[in-house]
């Protein structure tokens, strides 16, 4: 009401005192509203005090879901841990190292508010590890909603002959069909190219563990002759899907959306394939060299790099051309008493343009 009656004294027009009302809500609205979506990220943080009104961020259904299977929850903040610890071994010696923020909601901060070739992949593994830990927690039996996969009986054929379906086949479509009602449920409320770039990728990261089912088997007859096999199908190990999505990243498409807003389209001429099993993003990645707080960039000072490799770990890219202060560790083990010591250059990277050089410096262990 003070707003409305400064701006009828100084005499100014309805659209003038529209403006005078809404501008403190609208920026009141900015403040408080999330600034990257997928905040259920933050379940891996809060351990086993996953209370779903106490997760920032989740639509309706998310908290439907979260408080119809607390379990579940439970076993999804496991694999939270589990992919962003994948995420960060994939990107280790990147300038982008998937470096989290400590009790921040949003997990990964401004970075992913791009839609970037990041954001792709960190879409892609999350959606991953969800369908990992839900479909592992299955097989162990840690989840009443869901158990072995049941479908899997009666005989069957491979290169080896015929066997017999039985042990435990890991339930990987439950995992796959919870982790898209859950991790999905935010995207499908929104008709934009982020959120189809964003269900396009989740879609990737499911199929990706389902891709790496693996055939096991255990013989029976006389001296494990193998002539009888009892087989099942279970998850191959959750870095091979890590691999496979990092080389995804490295052949990630740029797309636009195509005009009726239902799909993408290649924004190179050169792409000739099809986007079905790609990771796809619309904007151009930052380069990461500098702190830039709006873009999210943490910058590579402080990074260590090695300074012989020609590659994104060398001293030359990871530092932007900074310049580096170098040193020599030399790592002695007690169980190699002759040859030489094992010794390697590294250095960390420098904040400012023109670098002071330092001297080489040995630390011994």
């Amino acid at each position: 009401m003070l707003e409305l009656r400064k701006v009828r004294r100084s005499g100014s027009s309805g659209p003038e005192r529209a403006q005078g009302i809404c501008l403190p809500f609208i920026l009141l609205l900015l403040m408080f509203t999330p600034s990257v979506d997928s905040s259920w990220w933050y379940i891996g943080a809060l351990g086993a005090r996953v209370i779903c009104d106490n997760i920032p961020g989740l639509v309706n259904k998310q908290r439907q879901l979260c408080q119809r299977h607390p379990d579940l929850m439970q076993s999804i903040g496991e694999g939270a841990k589990e992919w962003i610890h994948e995420c960060q071994h994939q990107f280790q010696h990147h300038r982008w190292n998937c470096s989290t923020l400590e009790r921040d909601h949003t997990v990964f901060g401004r970075v992913m508010l791009r839609s970037s070739r990041e954001a792709a992949f960190v879409y892609a593994i999350s959606s991953a590890g969800v369908v990992y830990a839900l479909t592992r927690a299955c097989s162990l039996g840690e989840l009443k909603s869901c158990g072995c996969d049941t479908h899997k009986r009666g005989r069957a054929h491979d290169e080896l002959g015929d066997f017999d379906w039985g042990g435990c086949s890991d339930n990987v479509n439950y995992g796959i069909k919870f982790a898209k009602a859950f991790v999905d449920a935010r995207e499908r409320m929104v008709k934009d190219a982020r959120a189809l770039m964003n269900l396009h990728n989740n879609r990737c990261g499911r199929m990706a563990v389902k891709r790496f089912m693996k055939l096991e088997c255990k013989c029976h007859g006389v001296s494990g002759s193998c002539a009888l096999r009892t087989c099942w199908l279970a998850m191959s190990d959750f870095r091979r899907t890590g691999d496979y999505l990092r080389k995804k990243y490295n052949m990630a498409v740029e797309v636009t959306m195509n005009q009726d807003g239902t799909g993408f389209m290649a924004a190179g001429r050169n792409f000739k394939g099809t986007t079905k099993n790609e990771l796809v993003y619309v904007e151009n990645s930052p380069d990461y060299c500098l702190m830039d707080r709006t873009a999210g960039s943490l910058g590579t000072a402080g990074r260590v790099c090695n300074k012989s490799s020609k590659g994104m770990d060398g001293c030359e890219v990871m530092c932007c051309g900074r310049g580096y202060d170098t040193t020599r560790v030399k790592r002695v083990t007690k169980w190699i008493r002759s040859g030489p010591k094992n010794q390697r250059m590294h250095g960390l990277c420098l904040q400012n343009v023109n670098p002071c050089w330092t001297s080489m410096a040995t630390v011994q262990k």
